[in-house]
């Protein structure tokens, strides 16, 4: 009896063991945070690998509907409002459902977050639909990818990328106002950000004027920010002040060296034989 005890013991240690094993996920998940605009995306999602398979047209079917991963759906989340490919998209989370085909596939934005992949999946839960067109990757990609490329201040693209496929949506949202609430606000407070605010204006406003005042008095604050010199040479520069150029980028030149900054040494020094 005390030994059958001790080999039901044994087996028990054993199954206990296994089950804390942990094994690599066939198609792992990934989770991105990209700072975009004001805000950020978060993008969470499974990576399905080929694996000598034919991807588009057999393991992914052609004009059904597709998970755009493996495992649970795939969600992203906006913290603020978005276009996508010119439609518009509020904040908040949203699962990614794609239906591919040879020459474009439709993607679908849908509030269906908690569904386990297609199951679950309702027509009328359909936020937004765009269609973007396939085009040919150069080299053959082994495990589905999501990523986000040609970041700029108010836009972005998001790449669907598998086998030799790739389909590319523009995400875009609209800052300006927004920030220029915010900066007019702020030059308002006894903390007055006159760098955000020449930066504002040069970028968004093209108000050069606006911008060499905002520059010239964060420099005041600042004397020794090389890289605010270089901005106000260059916004003399686009003023047609050729001489004030000069002066401030030999400004930046010098407190550059200083500091042993070769990119701001390199810039000036460039900027410098235009302005001869």
């Amino acid at each position: 009896m005390k030994k059958l005890c001790l080999i039901n013991l044994f087996l028990f240690v054993c199954v206990l063991s296994f089950a804390q094993v942990k094994m690599p996920a066939p198609s792992p998940t990934q989770i991105i945070k990209q700072d975009f605009a004001i805000g950020n995306i978060e993008l969470k999602y499974s990576r399905p690998s080929a694996k000598g398979r034919k991807v588009f047209g057999e393991l992914v079917q052609y004009n059904k509907l597709w998970r755009t991963g493996a495992n649970a759906a795939t969600v992203i989340t906006f913290s603020d409002p978005v276009e996508i490919n010119g439609k518009k998209l509020d904040s908040g989370s949203y699962a990614i459902y794609t239906i591919p085909n040879l020459e474009s596939w439709e993607i679908i934005f849908n509030k269906g977050i908690n569904n386990a992949g297609v199951s679950g999946y309702k027509e009328s839960d359909d936020v937004i639909r765009v269609k973007a067109e396939t085009k040919n990757l150069k080299n053959k990609l082994e495990t589905f990818t999501i990523d986000f490329d040609n970041m700029r201040p108010e836009s972005c693209d998001m790449n669907f990328m598998w086998e030799k496929t790739l389909v590319t949506l523009n995400i875009s949202t609209n800052i300006k106002e927004k920030l220029k609430s915010q900066i007019e606000a702020a030059l308002q407070s006894d903390k007055k950000p006159y760098w955000q605010a020449a930066q504002f204006y040069t970028e968004y406003e093209s108000n050069s004027a606006k911008a060499l005042e905002n520059v010239t008095k964060a420099l005041a604050e600042n004397p020794k920010a090389y890289w605010m010199w270089l901005y106000k040479a260059k916004i003399q520069q686009e003023m047609g002040d050729f001489a004030g150029a000069k002066e401030s980028s030999k400004k930046s030149l010098e407190l550059a060296t200083e500091e042993k900054n070769d990119d701001y040494i390199r810039m000036n020094q460039a900027l410098l034989k235009k302005l001869k």
